[in-house]
């Protein structure tokens, strides 16, 4: 086995199945708490990864894996389900849904973040001398006689830049993804009544899926920098 395909089933496939299905999960506790059950009746208020795949198994399984195999990073999708007559009715509801995948996302990144820096303050991680996707630290040799800080440092270097790239992505004020929805939280009653409409017309999917698959990578680049600068300010 090549070091790229054990790292591609071992950190990057797990860290996509576990973020994406709290993304999934974010959602629908949120959307049970503005009073539509939709996703909550079929097991998605859940960490359980079972429900969301079987939801979406090419978006969850398939893509994910032979991306993480071939590309050396992980991408793919998933959903849950809600009622569009209660987003109708309760639109600040609905958006407040799409929200919380996103931020779920941030936050786990927030959580990794803080554990990979103070690894750094403490002595226990160092700067690499090339930092990569999944290489943002590297064990201090003296402290990981066993390997163990090794294993931790990529794991945690997928995890953090996984979910930074999960949330960007998302919160793209393009269908489908969330950040369409999100945006009309700060637009004004008939513009974001108008962005509603817009996005449930049919096609607007596609649209913006290939916008995203054009302009991402574009971006992929100094969102990675910028990640680097945030990890070791005024070192690279």
């Amino acid at each position: 086995m090549t070091v790229t395909t054990f790292h591609a089933l071992v950190f990057w496939f797990p860290a996509f199945l576990f973020s994406t299905t709290l993304h999934e999960a974010a959602h629908a506790w949120v959307a049970l708490r503005g009073g539509d059950d939709t996703a909550a009746r079929g097991g998605q208020a859940s960490l359980a990864p079972w429900p969301h795949v079987r939801r979406a198994p090419f978006g969850m399984l398939v893509v994910p894996l032979l991306t993480s195999l071939t590309q050396g990073w992980t991408i793919g999708w998933a959903s849950a389900p809600y009622d569009p007559a209660w987003a109708d009715r309760h639109p600040r509801r609905a958006a407040l849904m799409a929200a919380a995948g996103p931020v779920a996302n941030l936050l786990l990144a927030v959580a990794t973040f803080a554990v990979l820096r103070a690894g750094l303050v403490l002595g226990v991680f160092d700067a690499p001398a090339r930092v990569t996707l999944d290489q943002l630290v590297v064990p201090v040799a003296s402290a990981d006689p066993l390997g163990v800080l090794a294993f931790a440092a990529i794991g945690l270097s997928v995890l953090l830049t996984l979910n930074v790239i999960l949330f960007v992505l998302n919160m793209i004020p393009l269908p489908p993804l969330d950040g369409a929805s999100v945006i009309t939280l700060f637009l004004p009653g008939r513009v974001a009544a108008r962005m509603r409409a817009l996005v449930g017309l049919p096609g607007m999917s596609l649209v913006g899926i290939l916008a995203v698959w054009r302009f991402f990578p574009v971006l992929s680049g100094p969102l990675f920098a910028a990640l680097v600068a945030v990890l070791y300010p005024g070192q690279y």
